[in-house]
C-alpha cells in the first residue's frame, strides 16, 4: 500500500512539473465586439520570460497607448508562478470585422506565436454615465460639429461644410489627429485653407464653449438624390478636471484620449427644373455675365486677331463648357486657348473663364461674326436666363480678293483656305553662315597632365605618412577613444528618440526603450532583471559615480511620469540631452 502511495506521489509530481514546464504565449482582448468610439485592450501574456517580442501590425486600428510591460513573480505552496504581459490600447479606424494577427517571441531559443483573435467594430454606442469617469467627462465637454450651409441644394449649386471643435472652458486639449477623413463621393470638392485660425468663443446648445475651425470645404453636388458626407473622426488627447484638489485648493487634471466624430450628414440634391430649359444649356448654375470681344475689328489679310469668349461671375465656373463660335470659312480659326482665373472661398467659385481664338483672315472684305448665346440657371430667381453677345464685323482692308463674293459685297467668303504666311523672317533662327576653326591635335607626352600624373605618387607618399602618424596618435589616446566611443554609443541608442522629438508619447516610449536596451547590453542582464535596486547595484560594482547613477534613474522616472503630465518641447530636449550625456558618462566610467 505504501509503495502504491509513493508511486502515485511520484507520478503526480512528474505531471505537475511537466504542466508548469509548458510554455504558454497567448493573446487576450478586453472585448470581442466594441463600438467605433470605444477603446480595445490587447494583452500578450507568457508564463516564461523571452526576448525579441514582435507585435502584430494591428491592421484597422490605431495604437493610442502601449506597449506597457508588466511582470509578476510569485510563490504559492512552493510553486513558482511567473507572468509577463505586453499591453496595447487600440482605437478602431472604421467599422467592420478585423483580426488581431499573430505576435511572436523567442523563449529558450524557440519561436512561439499567439493565435489570431477576431474583433468586430460596430457603430458608436452610448456609454454609461459616470461623473467620475474621465472618458465620460471628456464626452460631455468636447464636441465635433459639421455645419452644412444648405442641405437641399440644386444640382451644381455650391454649399459649404465647416468642421468646428467645441471644448468646454475647464477642459484642455493637448493635440489631435485624424483617424477617419470625410469622403465627398459624387461631389466636386475643394478645401479652404484654415491655417492661422484662432480659438474663438461661442455657444454650443446654449452653453459657452471655446471652438476652433478645423476644416472648411466647398462642395458642388454632381448628381441628384440623397448624397452622403462621410464623418470626420479625431483622436484627441484631453485634460479633464477630477474631484481631487491640490494643497492650494485647485482642481487636479487627468489626461485621457477621446475619439469624437462629426457624424454622417445627408444632402438631398434637387434636379434642375425641366420647364424652360434652353436647348443650348450646358450646366452653368449661378449668376454670370457673358461677353464676346475682338482684339481689333480692322486689319489686313494674313494679320491675326484674338476673339475672346468670356463668362464671369459666381457659380460652378469650372464645371461647364463655354459656347463655341461659328465663323466664315474665309477666316482661318485655330483651336482656342482655355484660361481660368477662379478663386474658391466659402462663397463658392468666383472669377472668370475664357476661350481665346486666334483668327487670321485670308481675303479682303467684311466678315460678320454672328451673336453667340450663353444660358445658365439663376439661383436667385430659380429660372433659366440667356445672354447674347453683340454682332461683330471684321473689316479686312488690304489683301487678295476672293474668287467668290457675295451679291451685296458686304462679305467675301472663300471656298478654300490659303496657307497663312506670317512674314519673311520666320526661319531667321536658322544659321546660314558659320565660323569654323581647325581643331588642335597633339601628344600626351610632356603635357601638364603628363607631368602631374608623373609627380603625383611622390606627393602622395609623404601625405600617407602624415595620415598614419595621426592615426597612431589617436589610437594612443585611450581616454579620447573612450569619449568618442561613448558618444557614438549614445547616438546609436538614442537615434529613434531624437527622431520623435516633439511627439511626447512616442519620444518617451523610445527614450525609455533606449535606456533599457543600453542597460541590458552594458550590464548583460535580461529584461526581467531590470529592477531599480538591481541596476543600481550593478552600476556601483562597475565603479560608476553616484551622480551618474542618480541622473540615469531620474531620467527613467521622467519617462514613466511623462505619460500623465503635460510636457513641453523644451523639457523633452532637456531630457534627451541629459540622457545622451549620462550614457556617455556611464560608458566612460564603467570598468
Amino acid at each position: 500500500m505504501k509503495i502504491k502511495k509513493h508511486i502515485s506521489f511520484i507520478i503526480l509530481m512528474l505531471v505537475t512539473g511537466f504542466t508548469f514546464s509548458q510554455v504558454k504565449f497567448e493573446a487576450k482582448v478586453s472585448k470581442s465586439t466594441l463600438g467605433i468610439n470605444e477603446r480595445l485592450r490587447v494583452d500578450f501574456e507568457m508564463n516564461q520570460d523571452g526576448d525579441n517580442f514582435n507585435p502584430p501590425d494591428f491592421n484597422g486600428f490605431t495604437v493610442v497607448g502601449g506597449p506597457n510591460q508588466a511582470v509578476s513573480n510569485s510563490w504559492i505552496n512552493g510553486v513558482r508562478t511567473y507572468k509577463k504581459t505586453f499591453s496595447y490600447f487600440l482605437a478602431p479606424k472604421k467599422q467592420g470585422d478585423f483580426t488581431i494577427n499573430q505576435a511572436t517571441i523567442s523563449i529558450d531559443g524557440e519561436i512561439y506565436k499567439t493565435l489570431p483573435v477576431k474583433v468586430k467594430v460596430t457603430a458608436a454606442i452610448d456609454k454609461p454615465k459616470d461623473p467620475n469617469d474621465p472618458n465620460y467627462i471628456a464626452s460631455q465637454n468636447i464636441h465635433l460639429v459639421a455645419e452644412v450651409s444648405k442641405t437641399d441644394p440644386y444640382l451644381n449649386e455650391g454649399i459649404t461644410v465647416v468642421y468646428k471643435l467645441y471644448v468646454s472652458p475647464n477642459t484642455g486639449v493637448d493635440n489631435w489627429r485624424e483617424i477617419d477623413s470625410p469622403r465627398y463621393n459624387d461631389f466636386w470638392s475643394q478645401n479652404i485653407d484654415v491655417q492661422g485660425e484662432k480659438v474663438q468663443m461661442g455657444t454650443y446648445k446654449g452653453e459657452e464653449y471655446q471652438f476652433l475651425v478645423l476644416r472648411r470645404t466647398v462642395l458642388y453636388p454632381q448628381k441628384t438624390g440623397k448624397l452622403t458626407i462621410e464623418p470626420l473622426s479625431l483622436d484627441i488627447a484631453v485634460r479633464v478636471p477630477t474631484n481631487r484638489r491640490d494643497i492650494f485648493g485647485g482642481r487636479l487634471m487627468t489626461r485621457t484620449n477621446k475619439t469624437v466624430s462629426a457624424g454622417r450628414r445627408t444632402i438631398n440634391v434637387k434636379p434642375l427644373p425641366e420647364q424652360g430649359r434652353p436647348v443650348d444649356f450646358t450646366g452653368a448654375v449661378g449668376s454670370f455675365d457673358f461677353n464676346v470681344t475682338a482684339s481689333k475689328t480692322e486689319l489686313d489679310a494674313l494679320e491675326s486677331l484674338q476673339l475672346k469668349v468670356e463668362v464671369s461671375g459666381k457659380g460652378n465656373l469650372k464645371l461647364f463648357k463655354l459656347p463655341k463660335v461659328s465663323l466664315p470659312s474665309s477666316l482661318e480659326v485655330y483651336e482656342p486657348e482655355h484660361t481660368e482665373s477662379v478663386r474658391t472661398n466659402l462663397a463658392g467659385m468666383q472669377g472668370k473663364i475664357q476661350d481665346s481664338y486666334t483668327v487670321v483672315p485670308q481675303f479682303k472684305g467684311k466678315y460678320p461674326i454672328p451673336s453667340i448665346s450663353f444660358s445658365y440657371f439663376d439661383l436667385r430667381t430659380e429660372t433659366y436666363k440667356r445672354i447674347s453677345s453683340d454682332n461683330l464685323i471684321i473689316d479686312v482692308l488690304e489683301g487678295p480678293v476672293s474668287s467668290v463674293s457675295s451679291t451685296n459685297n458686304n462679305a467675301n467668303v472663300g471656298t478654300g483656305k490659303q496657307r497663312v504666311v506670317l512674314n519673311n523672317d520666320q526661319f531667321a533662327f536658322i544659321k546660314t553662315k558659320t565660323k569654323f576653326s581647325p581643331t588642335k591635335t597633339g601628344y600626351f607626352f610632356k603635357t601638364p597632365w603628363f607631368w602631374t600624373s608623373l609627380l603625383l605618387p611622390f606627393i602622395a607618399i609623404p601625405l600617407a605618412i602624415v595620415i598614419r602618424k595621426k592615426k597612431r596618435a589617436l589610437d594612443a589616446d585611450v581616454d579620447g577613444s573612450k569619449i568618442r566611443k561613448a558618444d557614438k554609443l549614445a547616438k546609436k541608442y538614442l537615434g529613434k528618440a531624437k527622431r520623435t522629438l516633439g511627439d511626447k508619447d512616442a519620444f518617451y516610449d523610445a527614450l525609455e526603450s533606449a535606456l533599457h536596451n543600453y542597460l541590458k547590453a552594458k550590464l548583460q542582464i535580461e529584461t526581467s532583471e531590470l529592477s531599480k535596486d538591481r541596476v543600481v547595484a550593478l552600476l556601483e560594482d562597475k565603479q560608476v559615480s553616484a551622480v551618474a547613477i542618480s541622473d540615469f534613474m531620474s531620467i527613467i522616472k521622467n519617462c514613466e511620469l511623462a505619460r500623465y503630465t503635460p510636457i513641453t518641447n523644451v523639457e523633452m530636449q532637456q531630457d534627451y540631452d541629459k540622457a545622451a550625456k549620462t550614457i556617455s558618462l556611464i560608458d566612460k566610467q564603467a570598468r
